[in-house]
């Protein structure tokens, strides 16, 4: 991390007072709140640029994360904010309920060029919640339309995250997070995700994708809405898809009339190499959410795109998908989007990703001699390493364990030696990486750099004496 620079009284005096307000007036999003005081600030981010932020102190930061997998095209693009101005001086806002502005037709035709096989509609949405809410709705009533209005439910998989509003929430699958606002919407049914760490060695590797099909013919296909899930699943720590999953699955879904919904939200727009993840794994659902990165964070955007056949029943006479909401499709948003694009396709962005994620996957795995690196999966600019106590048992820890490493020491550590990054434990512990795509061998390094010396403080305190314990590389 960078040294300090020297702050005036004023400026100290500024963030004396962003604290004070911060801890009394700010409530944060899945924030301990209580964990703020005198001893710990709030940590404020008052500038950015390229692949580093900086805070109210003057401290430098790798921005390992891209905010939360969102700033793709990095930090501080001007041009992104010239475009936000311009469209305000032509149109400041007009929704598209009943109406169009020309930069969210011009946005919904680029998308539709960009997605796969006949992903030709586009509604906009807020955010990936919002998204993941609409897509849901989006199967049901597309199945009633076609008189099938008991294929009601969504199948999902353990530990994923599909977003916070209450429909998502019946697909996301992690209890922590579902609980304390249940009875959920109803339908929400959970699969085995494809984490193979820990199975045995004669399993078949499209033993996940089966489960779907047994989940399916459990609840009755005459029930079954659609299934949803990410391409590279977040939580649970950047699991990949076993060779052939999604073919299977798509076959399944094909079977049992069901659509099959990919939640882009964070996989699409160059995450893995491509504007989309279903291009990376080859597969094409009937609908995909994204946001997101879809402006790279500089204004709110989301939106799913559905297939012709998925549009049809809405596309004509009277018909309509009774739903919307005031700000999708903002004309500000759209403009930011269309320049988001821009720097996509002049940069190439996704090029730049499959290019050098072998490097990023190969820096990461440099680290397997520290003895507590269980795992290092992902794919594209999507990472996490897997924290055990034991390399040879796989042995994970225990929920205080956890909490102690991660949130005691790891969390803290990372982030004062400057490396914003994710330590999670929505499943056993992971560190988690997704640097902007414009990211280089420069910030490898420098992610290496912080990494090495914090996970080998953590291996001694779990009573790991020497890192060289651990393997020299992960065998194949």
């Amino acid at each position: 991390m960078a040294a300090p620079t020297s702050a005036p009284a004023t400026a100290q005096a500024d963030s004396t007072a962003l604290q004070e307000q911060a801890r009394r007036h700010l409530w944060m999003h899945f924030t301990r709140m209580g964990s703020f005081g005198p001893d710990h600030e709030v940590p404020i981010i008052v500038r950015g640029d390229g692949c580093y932020v900086w805070d109210d102190h003057g401290n430098r930061y790798l921005d390992g994360l891209s905010a939360l997998f969102c700033v793709n095209s990095g930090h501080g693009r001007a041009e992104l904010g010239d475009a936000m101005a311009a469209q305000v001086r032509e149109l400041d806002f007009i929704t598209v309920w009943s109406y169009a502005h020309p930069r969210a037709i011009e946005l919904a035709t680029r998308i539709a060029e960009l997605a796969p096989g006949d992903l030709n509609h586009v509604f906009f949405t807020n955010s990936g919640s919002e998204a993941v809410e609409s897509a849901f709705k989006l199967a049901r009533a597309y199945h009633r339309a076609r008189g099938q209005g008991q294929k009601v439910k969504l199948i999902a998989r353990d530990i994923a995250y599909h977003g916070t509003t209450l429909g998502a929430l019946a697909a996301t699958g992690i209890p922590a997070l579902r609980s304390v606002f249940e009875p959920l919407t109803p339908g929400g049914v959970h699969v085995p995700n494809t984490l193979s760490y820990r199975w045995p060695e004669d399993r078949d590797p499209l033993w996940a994708a089966d489960q779907i099909e047994e989940a399916i013919e459990f609840e009755g296909p005459e029930t079954v809405a659609a299934v949803i899930l990410e391409p590279l699943q977040n939580a649970g720590g950047c699991i990949p898809p076993q060779d052939g999953y999604f073919q299977r699955v798509r076959e399944i879904c094909d079977k049992h009339d069901v659509l099959l919904i990919s939640d882009e939200v964070i996989c699409a727009w160059g995450r893995l190499g491509h504007y989309f993840g279903c291009q990376r794994y080859g597969f094409e659902p009937d609908i995909m959410t994204v946001a997101k990165a879809l402006t790279s964070a500089y204004v709110p955007m989301g939106g799913m795109i559905a297939s012709e056949k998925v549009y049809e029943p809405f596309g004509q006479d009277t018909a309509m998908f009774a739903h919307g909401s005031t700000f999708a499709g903002h004309p500000v948003a759209a403009a930011v989007a269309m320049a988001n694009l821009d720097v996509f396709e002049r940069e190439d962005l996704c090029g730049h990703v499959r290019e050098k994620e072998g490097e990023f996957r190969s820096a990461l795995e440099s680290l397997y001699d520290i003895p507590i690196v269980g795992d290092v999966r992902g794919d594209g600019y999507f990472y996490a390493i897997e924290l055990v106590k034991d390399q040879e048992t796989k042995e994970s820890f225990n929920d205080e364990e956890s909490e102690s490493l991660l949130r005691g020491f790891l969390s803290g550590e990372l982030y004062r030696r400057g490396l914003i990054c994710r330590a999670d434990d929505r499943g056993d512990p992971v560190v988690q990486f997704s640097p902007p795509l414009i990211a280089d061998t420069e910030q490898f390094e420098e992610i290496v750099d912080v990494l090495r010396p914090t996970l080998e403080e953590a291996a001694r305190r779990i009573g790991h004496q020497e890192s060289g314990a651990g393997r020299a590389r992960r065998s194949p």
